[in-house]
């Protein structure tokens, strides 16, 4: 069945289905030799082969996420809205540090996403802008106790929200179509509230750091 919200709840609730092309790993990266990961690797876990979906553990620390919330929170109605944050300490280090592990240019990614989801709080099937958006970032702000997870019906992925990681995947092949196994949706927090704050990526401007391929399947 080819039901999107069918493979979603098969997924979430009976696990990821084995369809993984190879081992999963664990491992310490410098970026490629990034100097600012030299000392301080970033610990990356592999949650997906084809495509790749990557995890970053401790990407964010505790106190840019306190920092990143109280951006919002109304402070008269205390309501928690989505909203973009940009122009703080906080932003820039994130926006290098996505930039270090990654190796794309971040000049032309857009602003910085901090966004609330509260009990029933979720988002339907879809695909992050094809042929615009190269790669979405997702910084995990939070554990939630029941839901929430991050799922790819295509494939059978699904990624539980984890506090201070960010998970990272490509949209677009490297001939520049739409990748159809990108296909993801956020399911519903029953339990708990869930923090994220999301970091797109362009494709303008990573010609080469990304280069093209003349394959369908890259």
């Amino acid at each position: 069945m080819n039901n999107p919200l069918f493979l979603i709840s098969n997924v979430y609730f009976h696990g990821q289905t084995p369809q993984r092309q190879r081992k999963m790993v664990c491992r310490y990266t410098t970026g490629g030799g990034n100097p600012r990961l030299m000392y301080a690797p970033a610990k990356q876990e592999q949650e997906w082969d084809q495509p790749l979906i990557l995890r970053f553990h401790d990407f964010l620390t505790l106190s840019e996420i306190e920092l990143a919330r109280a951006k919002v929170v109304d402070p008269v109605t205390g309501k928690k809205v989505s909203t973009k944050v940009h122009d703080s300490p906080v932003v820039a280090r994130v926006n290098q540090r996505t930039a270090d592990v990654t190796g794309l240019d971040m000049e032309t990614a857009e602003e910085l996403q901090v966004a609330n989801y509260g009990i029933g709080g979720q988002y339907e099937p879809h695909y992050d802008s094809a042929f615009i958006i190269n790669l979405p970032y997702l910084c995990q702000m939070s554990d939630v106790e029941v839901g929430g997870a991050t799922v790819f019906p295509s494939i059978g992925a699904a990624l539980r929200p984890k506090m201070q990681s960010a998970v990272v995947w490509y949209n677009l092949l490297k001939s520049g179509e739409e990748d159809a196994r990108t296909l993801h949706a956020g399911c519903p927090v029953f339990l708990g509230s869930k923090w994220v704050a999301n970091k797109w990526i362009r494709s303008r401007g990573q010609e080469f750091r990304r280069k093209c391929s003349l394959s369908r399947t890259d």
